[in-house]
């Protein structure tokens, strides 16, 4: 009588997953069936219209292998024209009041000292230009 007893008292240790599986069945039929039918979040971005104001075309300074500098002005024909640093000072801050946003690329002969480049860089620097370019030429296979 006693054995019969302590059957029937007898704690379950296991967990029936069967149900758990039907219902993530179900939920994961749900999901393939309702996703195609969703709308993806559309994100409306602001307009703006375009700058009226074109960028400027940039100044070309021109480091020769002798040392001299010329400068070569897009905006106006792309005609080279000899300057001394002073000079190219006095042009930098005449173009930079009338344009605050004047770019400028050095183009430098490859066999000037890099310190005439640093110093032309510096020049630029010291004249508050922000846009400031090295003009390269691709090579030839």
């Amino acid at each position: 009588m006693r054995s019969e007893r302590r059957s029937k008292t007898r704690l379950m240790n296991e967990i029936n997953v069967v149900p758990y599986i039907d219902v993530m069945l179900v939920l994961l039929v749900i999901f393939m069936v309702t996703a195609p039918m969703m709308n993806p979040g559309q994100v409306d971005l602001p307009q703006v219209s375009k700058s009226s104001v074109p960028s400027p075309a940039p100044l070309e300074v021109i480091i020769n292998k002798d040392g001299t500098l010329a400068l070569r002005d897009h905006a106006k024909g792309g005609a080279e024209s000899k300057v001394g640093l002073e000079e190219l000072v006095a042009i930098l801050k005449s173009r930079q009041a009338d344009q605050s946003e004047q770019a400028v690329v050095i183009s430098a002969d490859k066999s000037v000292r890099y310190e005439e480049v640093i110093n032309v860089m510096d020049v630029l620097q010291q004249q508050h230009i922000k846009k400031v370019g090295l003009l390269t030429q691709a090579k030839t296979k």
